[in-house]
């Protein structure tokens, strides 16, 4: 069994459409992960690429702890289920599954010991002597499914293996396949435009959109806590209800207004404490999410709150233990077709509804969701990147929350007022400012903390969950930013440096032993040159740029080195560079260097001057073609 890693994958047809754009994937060991999304998504494409069965134009493909980019099919270990079930007409149950067997040359006995447990397995025994015209599809899926399970491989692939069945069978088969995945615990890789089947089979699904990856997680996750507006639509049926509207902050309060209507809501603003302060000044249009099951008809919801509005009955689906009520929030509205007043409500009751009617709805608004109008992306996010806070400069220190701390002097800047914006992971657990924990979730990798400082909210990340404590905390001030009067006064950092650079090969000599004596060969190597330097290319590294370019295009193609802050260093030579001035932020020293007419940053104690030299650690770097940029390495 295997891990199945995917490292910036692109997949780029001759004429620059771009079928999948880097996606970046950790799949571990027994994982049923699903690819879902509409047609033309790239889902097909990402699990053909894996399969070996489409070319690679740039990334990293691994299949345990082998490089597969340019291995064959037939020897990555894996085993794939097309939709079409891809068998032969001419042969029986029994031939079709032992076939792939038979071409590897396995010894009869061990052939048909797998064919008659995979068959037991799938419940096909009594039709291993009949040809896939006398079976059903569903047979003949799990035909298919046996032939791919004989050959135990590290990873099965299936390619949307359901699609041509009834919906009853899909039912059926995917218990099965569940089934199936228990009893081999090995890695599966499912691909499906269903989202019923994402959500009911995988342990983690990745949701597409043209060629892009919106959001990877778990199925419970998607569908509480979607990424943006396309995520939120795509999971669960009936999809959820969308309206435009505005957000307006007053005081403790937010007031929630429904464009088009009438309907206007109020909620507290500690429900939004996520949200930016831009969304909650009553212009800036956003999208309000809310699901049909989050939407009440029941007489005691309706009375119990202020987040209630009326709707006019346009329709109904019967479904026997729910009923789908359509309407619409504006009462001149018809309900039936799609627009940004139309709602769908989930009822569990047995309420009389008739169409005109007019009713009073409760909204669940803890279960709210809000996406940016532009962007679609959700503006309460779980994660927030910043945390946005009015603040003061006097006196060299910077105050907010009711607590002051001293501005290093790099960051200093004339007396103002204005908005902070603090980023969640500068805040640190290292400083002198006081601030009660009044939660920890954990969210993968890291841990969202919620904080008050001097009774007001803030959010920050930490590796450790701390739950019920008081804490120090500060500041990490090369990643704040401070805006007064709508300009940027005090600007973060920048943790990432470029450098232009070309691929090159160098004739070179070096020294062999021949038979005992000491010559000199012709040799060649690979590497970048940048700044009018060489640096010498791994081979690994190398590989990965003929194999995304070509090696003729290779050493034409433009491309950039990223370079972290902390993968630079002073040397004897290198890069040359010119000290513009050093930048001491209390804990960390960095100095900000020209570098032809680029400007970068290196984490450096010493207070350097004048011309220096600068070390690249290559293998931390990363290396972009800038044409189509796609992230090489």
């Amino acid at each position: 069994m295997a891990n199945v890693s995917l490292k910036h994958i692109y997949k780029v047809y001759p004429n620059g459409t771009k079928a999948v754009n880097d996606f970046n994937m950790e799949i571990q060991d027994k994982e049923f992960i699903v690819f879902v999304g509409p047609s033309g998504c790239g889902k097909s494409t990402t699990l053909r690429m894996i399969a070996g069965l489409e070319d690679i134009s740039a990334g990293e493909l691994k299949i345990g702890d082998l490089i597969v980019n340019d291995m064959e099919p037939k020897d990555r270990d894996i085993a794939m289920v097309f939709q079409n079930y891809a068998l032969y007409p001419h042969m029986t149950v029994y031939e079709n599954i032992a076939f792939g067997l038979r071409l590897r040359k396995l010894p009869k006995d061990e052939i048909h010991q797998k064919v008659v447990e995979a068959a037991e397995i799938l419940g096909i025994t009594e039709y291993l002597n009949k040809k896939p015209k006398e079976m059903s599809g569903g047979q003949r899926q799990r035909v298919a499914l046996g032939r791919a399970i004989v050959r135990e491989p590290k990873v099965m692939l299936l390619d949307e293996p359901l699609s041509n069945l009834d919906a009853k069978l899909r039912t059926q088969m995917r218990a099965e396949i569940l089934k199936l995945h228990a009893k081999l615990q090995t890695t599966f890789i499912y691909v499906t435009h269903d989202q019923v089947e994402a959500m009911t089979m995988g342990t983690r699904i990745v949701v597409m959109k043209n060629g892009f990856v919106q959001q990877i997680d778990t199925p419970k996750n998607l569908y509480n806590y979607p990424a943006n507006k396309f995520v939120a639509g795509f999971i669960g049926t009936p999809q959820m209800n969308f309206f435009e509207g505005t957000l307006l902050k007053t005081g403790d309060n937010v007031a929630i207004r429904f464009e088009n209507s009438e309907a206007k809501i109020t909620v507290p603003y500690s429900m939004l404490y996520k949200a930016k302060p831009a969304y909650l000044d009553g212009k800036t249009k956003v999208y309000i999410g809310l699901r049909p099951e989050d939407a009440s008809i029941a007489e005691e919801n309706a009375k119990s709150g202020n987040a209630v509005i009326k709707v006019k009955v346009s329709h109904k689906e019967e479904l026997g233990s729910e009923t789908l009520i359509y309407g619409d929030i504006n009462l001149d509205g018809d309900g039936y077709g799609e627009s940004s007043t139309r709602i769908i409500i989930k009822d569990i009751g047995e309420r009389e509804v008739r169409s005109g009617d007019v009713l009073n709805v409760a909204l669940n608004l803890n279960r709210v969701h809000l996406f940016d109008k532009e962007t679609e992306a959700s503006v309460l996010p779980r994660i927030p990147e910043y945390n946005y806070l009015d603040c003061e400069v006097s006196g060299g220190k910077l105050k907010f929350l009711g607590a002051e701390i001293d501005l290093p002097e790099v960051v200093s800047c004339a007396d103002l007022k204005g908005e902070l914006l603090l980023p969640t992971d500068a805040i640190t657990f290292n400083g002198n400012l006081k601030a009660e924990v009044v939660s920890c979730e954990n969210i993968g990798d890291v841990n969202l903390l919620a904080l008050t400082l001097n009774g007001k909210r803030l959010y920050a990340v930490s590796p450790d969950c701390i739950d019920g404590k008081t804490v120090n905390i500060g500041v990490d001030f090369k990643k704040i930013t401070v805006i007064s009067g709508g300009e940027k006064v005090v600007s973060p950092m920048p943790e990432l440096n470029e450098f232009i650079c070309k691929f090159v090969k160098k004739k070179t000599k070096e020294e062999v032993e021949i038979n005992g004596k000491t010559q000199k060969k012709k040799a060649i190597r690979f590497g970048f040159e940048v700044g009018g330097n060489f640096f010498e290319a791994s081979e690994e590294k190398s590989q990965k740029i003929f194999a995304a370019l070509g090696i003729k295009k290779a050493f034409s193609t433009g491309l950039k080195l990223e370079c972290g802050v902390y993968d630079l260093a002073v040397s004897e030579s290198g890069i040359a560079a010119s000290v513009i001035k050093a930048l001491d932020y209390g804990n960390e020293k960095f100095l900000k260097c020209a570098v032809g007419e680029n400007t970068v940053y290196i984490k450096c104690d010493e207070d350097l001057k004048g011309e220096i030299y600068l070390l690249p650690d290559f293998e931390k770097v990363g290396v972009v073609e800038t044409q189509r940029e796609i992230k090489i390495i």
